[in-house]
């Protein structure tokens, strides 16, 4: 099954592909490999703010770092001339977890991006990973992730 139809199957729809808010460009492609620029916490509604272990659950937390993962792969269908199908895998993801210094759980913060990604794409989803805290993010926001992508 494609990429884009197992996506489609499954009721997921992508955003589309943020501009950068700053001097950087969103993704860059070098051969096969394509490396997204962090992508913060939003939805619909706005940015998602908060900092864990103080005015967030791991639970929001983790449905933050989903919505970075929505953010990351309309990305990669940027990234691929929006042929979804060009997905190879999830190579690497960094996240960022805005947390107090006494927080402890960014893994599952960061868990919200890995189990959607795993679950939407399969084993193409499997990666591996970094979950670190910071004492903020731009714009408060509660995560930030950024990932390494291999395409065809």
């Amino acid at each position: 099954m494609s990429l884009a139809k197992r996506l489609t199957d499954q009721g997921i729809t992508l955003p589309d592909a943020s501009a950068p808010a700053a001097n950087y460009v969103p993704f860059v492609q070098v051969g096969n490999i394509v490396y997204v620029s962090g992508q913060i916490s939003r939805n619909d509604d706005g940015l998602i703010t908060g900092v864990l272990g103080d005015d967030m659950s791991i639970e929001d937390g983790a449905a933050a770092a989903k919505t970075c993962a929505l953010q990351l792969l309309a990305q990669v269908k940027a990234a691929c001339g929006g042929d979804m199908d060009r997905l190879v895998r999830v190579v690497k993801l960094t996240g960022f977890v805005n947390s107090t210094k006494d927080f402890t759980d960014q893994p599952k913060v960061i868990n919200g991006c890995s189990d959607f990604l795993v679950e939407a794409l399969g084993d193409a989803g499997r990666h591996a990973r970094s979950a670190v805290s910071a004492v903020a993010l731009p714009m408060g926001v509660a995560v930030e992730i950024e990932g390494i992508f291999e395409v065809s």
